[in-house]
């Protein structure tokens, strides 16, 4: 069951895991007729767990929750908040219309989930009111705090930020424009104890510049298949030790985002296939997305191999 006991106890748990570890995004198992692997996902996130990060956020993005129906969604979140045993928030993902979203939120609820990170809406393009009202509706039927994920169609302004920071569940914004601009008008409208995090596609890229307009939290696919690696660059960057950041950017995080922009959809797969690389039991990915080519699994195969010898790891 979750430790924390009320938003502002999660947003605090929340804010000192921040500061000690990257939030990690964990991958969704699957075998390969494409069936829920509940003892692979079990094995991964213990897996996840044991490299310390400050938080865990399952069902999201990276976990495919777009491809999970409500009882498999049920099994991740409670396998998860079993695995932590209340060691770091967990965060479970949720989305589409503000009905459904609510329909898995009391699902994360009832499996102790400690917050959770409602997605963008599905497919239509919203105005400002309607982003605020989305959030109303889902906060004002489950008591977990909620974290807003501005990525996509959903882009909230200065006043709109106000409004869902004043939202009694609503306890912080993870932001996935990259738009520095915006986001630091966003900090600046926000209250002292609201939570901010980057939530780019690989968010080290960016984390120095997000760090400048106060937003020194980040998110880390990377640290689903090589911690070692997300471990080194977050100490890096904490020790200011500029050096090896550039060094990590140059010869792993910039290659591996170039590979990653060649199709759509490599922002889930190719993470999910370098876990399988590692030996994680996590399988394909759900249509709509695609594994890798031979070709491409090929150059991630080398990169992997040449950022893990960077940090003194193997393959």
């Amino acid at each position: 069951m979750t430790v924390s006991v009320g938003p502002a106890a999660v947003a605090q748990r929340l804010r000192d895991g921040m500061a000690g570890g990257v939030l990690s995004f964990p991958l969704t198992a699957f075998r390969d007729d494409g069936t829920l692997d509940p003892d692979g996902y079990r094995a991964h996130v213990a897996e996840r767990l044991a490299a310390a990060p400050g938080a865990v956020f399952p069902a999201c993005g990276t976990g495919e929750f777009f491809s999970l129906d409500e009882d498999e969604y049920r099994q991740v979140v409670t396998i998860t908040v079993e695995e932590a045993a209340g060691r770091v928030p967990v965060v479970a993902g949720t989305g589409y219309g503000w009905a459904q979203a609510v329909r898995f939120a009391r699902i994360a609820e009832d499996a102790g989930a400690d917050a959770l990170l409602v997605l963008p809406h599905y497919l239509v393009a919203a105005p400002q009111d309607g982003l605020v009202a989305q959030l109303e509706q889902i906060t004002a039927r489950t008591p977990l705090p909620l974290i807003a994920y501005q990525r996509g169609q959903v882009a909230f302004t200065a006043d709109s930020l106000r409004r869902i920071a004043a939202l009694p569940n609503v306890i912080g914004l993870k932001d996935g424009h990259s738009d520095l601009d915006r986001l630091q008008r966003l900090t600046l409208a926000a209250p002292g104890d609201f939570l901010f995090f980057n939530g780019a596609s690989t968010a080290e890229i960016q984390a120095r510049a997000y760090a400048t307009v106060g937003v020194p939290a980040y998110s880390s696919a990377v640290h689903a298949f090589a911690p070692e690696i997300a471990g080194a660059f977050f100490t890096a960057l904490r020790d200011h030790d500029h050096g090896t950041v550039d060094k990590l950017l140059r010869d792993f995080y910039v290659p591996l985002v170039e590979l990653r922009d060649r199709v759509p959809g490599y922002a889930v797969s190719l993470v999910k296939a370098a876990a399988r690389l590692r030996g994680h039991r996590v399988g394909p990915v759900r249509a709509p997305l695609t594994d890798p080519s031979p070709a491409d699994l090929a150059a991630l195969t080398a990169l992997l191999t040449a950022g893990l010898d960077l940090v003194g790891a193997s393959l």
